[in-house]
């Protein structure tokens, strides 16, 4: 039997792809659909609580889902440029 490589998932990529695969675009709308659905869902649930608590705490939930989802809009608006060789 061979034995297969072991991938490591926490290792990051030195460099990112020049180009993006269709499936890795599809993947972006879909983390960008998550994170505002996220951000939205808590800014109402936030709306419906009467303890301030829970209040701060949703909406720190949901401020965190608008953070990544402006950083993942910032990555995709200022890919990063080749080098110039």
């Amino acid at each position: 039997m061979q034995q297969q490589p072991q991938m490591n998932p926490q290792a990051a990529m030195p460099q990112p792809p020049q180009m993006v695969s269709s499936k890795d675009a599809m993947y972006f709308s879909d983390m960008m659909s998550w994170n505002l659905l996220a951000a939205k869902k808590a800014h109402f649930f936030a709306s419906q609580c009467r303890d301030p608590e829970v209040v701060q705490a949703i909406e720190r939930a949901g401020q965190m889902h608008q953070r990544h989802y402006n950083m993942i809009l910032r990555h995709l608006q200022n890919p990063p440029q080749p080098p110039v060789m």
